[in-house]
């Protein structure tokens, strides 16, 4: 990972994960083309679980013929000024790919298992509906991807006293912007001060 420093620790990458609301599963296409769909899943016994209709579609195809996959969530929690540009602006933010092979899952118990860990997850709360009972369980195609690897980053967002204009952290602290149409200089920091990086 190129900045290390916005790298995610094993345990948090992985509570990231059990608990992200959605993510986008991706595979290899026959041609070679990757192959992206966002899905809901959840996580059992460390494994990532999604599920799409019984018809064979573009996924089965593919995950059929390269079961190498990969699955990101992301999570963003706000924008925030860092220094007296515009383009002074970061993202707060989590991000996670994991890496695996994938798999349909045709085992009655695991697949029973996924659509009541699903519905858990997803359902609401305080359904007075029958629990664990999934009549369609065989119109769905369950895929378990094995996780083998992840990588996660992250920005948490800047207290307000490291955010500008509290805190001038500009990337170019020496440049001058263009004078604006009515001839007055852009903001410059409270203080006056050059950046306080």
């Amino acid at each position: 990972m190129r900045r290390s420093e916005r790298a995610m620790s094993d345990a948090d990458a992985y509570a990231f994960l059990e608990h992200g609301f959605s993510g986008r599963l991706a595979t290899i296409s026959a041609d070679g083309y990757p192959y992206c769909v966002p899905l809901l899943y959840v996580v059992m016994d460390r494994d990532v679980y999604v599920h799409q209709a019984r018809a064979r579609g573009h996924l089965r195809e593919n995950v059929e013929r390269e079961p190498r996959a990969c699955f990101e969530l992301d999570e963003q929690d706000g924008v925030f000024s860092y220094g007296r540009f515009e383009c002074d602006t970061g993202l707060a933010y989590r991000s996670l790919i994991v890496f695996g092979e994938i798999r349909v899952v045709t085992d009655e118990r695991e697949r029973e298992a996924f659509c009541v860990a699903l519905m858990d997850k997803y359902g609401p709360g305080d359904d007075p509906r029958p629990k664990s009972f999934f009549p369609r369980l065989g119109d769905i195609t369950i895929y378990r991807l094995t996780i083998q690897r992840m990588t996660g980053k992250q920005t948490p967002l800047p207290p307000l006293s490291e955010q500008w204009p509290a805190r001038d952290r500009t990337k170019s602290p020496n440049a001058i912007p263009p004078r604006l149409g009515n001839g007055v200089m852009p903001a410059q920091p409270p203080d006056g001060s050059e950046s306080a990086s």
